[in-house]
């Protein structure tokens, strides 16, 4: 920790270096994604529905949780995406009343080198990365061992 810095401003100095971290590889995927004439929302359903856990049904509901969207927001991004090939809805068979969507093989295409794409920045963002997130939990560590004292 700097001296002249106070452990609450040291904690700020911290976050921001790890929230900035962060951002320079959202920023990365974005723009990726765009390369790849993809909305960054694309990609992020498509990765969503391609890396759903097996045995879970990838329903409009699920991926709106798994982005952070609403409802109707999900339907739209789905809808875009349908359109261009990236998506296809079938009906589940035990409910009728609700689709379960699958990612095409141009989907697939697309994301598969995206994919590749993100784990060579991942692996040479790593260090970075981890460093920063080593510093925020240290700061938690002794956060926790300053409130037992």
């Amino acid at each position: 920790m700097k001296p002249d810095l106070n452990y609450a401003d040291h904690l700020l100095v911290t976050l921001a270096e790890f929230r900035f971290e962060l951002r320079k590889f959202l920023q990365f995927s974005e723009n990726a994604s765009i390369a790849a004439d993809l909305q960054p929302q694309q990609h992020q359903l498509l990765l969503q529905v391609a890396g759903a856990a097996e045995g879970t049904p990838v329903t409009i509901a699920y991926a709106a949780i798994r982005l952070g969207l609403r409802h109707n927001s999900t339907v739209e991004l789905v809808d875009r995406s349908e359109r261009e090939d990236l998506i296809e809805r079938t009906i589940d068979k035990n409910d009728k009343r609700r689709a379960i969507l699958h990612v095409t093989r141009k989907g697939r295409q697309v994301l598969h080198k995206l994919s590749d794409d993100h784990v060579r920045e991942l692996n040479e963002m790593a260090p970075r990365l981890v460093r920063a997130l080593r510093r925020v939990q240290l700061h938690s560590s002794t956060s926790l061992a300053q409130e037992a004292l």
